[in-house]
């Protein structure tokens, strides 16, 4: 049940991502814009602070579709190593051949 709940923190941040992605980009670009006075700079940096935490891209992390593993994650099919062998094997993967295992 522990890793069905992470998919699921994983989905509610990738929504919260979206959703604050703008704003956060247009905040980022004052806070780094040189031009632009300090005060209306540090303004911006305590409104990005603000935001959820959950809300930055950084937070996101790949996860295992079926089991929510984090480690051994391949992209193009969203498993972990293990899931990827054990449907591998169960010839439910097309184009994979279980060879020798």
């Amino acid at each position: 049940m522990a890793k069905k709940s992470m998919i699921e923190r994983e989905k509610k941040r990738e929504k919260l991502v979206q959703k604050y992605a703008a704003k956060r980009a247009a905040l980022n670009e004052v806070v780094h814009d040189q031009s632009l006075p300090m005060e209306e700079r540090f303004k911006a940096s305590l409104k990005l602070a603000e935001l959820p935490r959950n809300s930055s891209a950084t937070r996101l992390h790949n996860r295992c579709q079926l089991t929510g593993r984090p480690h051994a994650y391949y992209r193009k099919l969203k498993l972990s190593r293990i899931m990827l062998r054990e449907l591998g094997s169960f010839g439910q993967i097309p184009g994979m051949v279980k060879s020798s295992w």
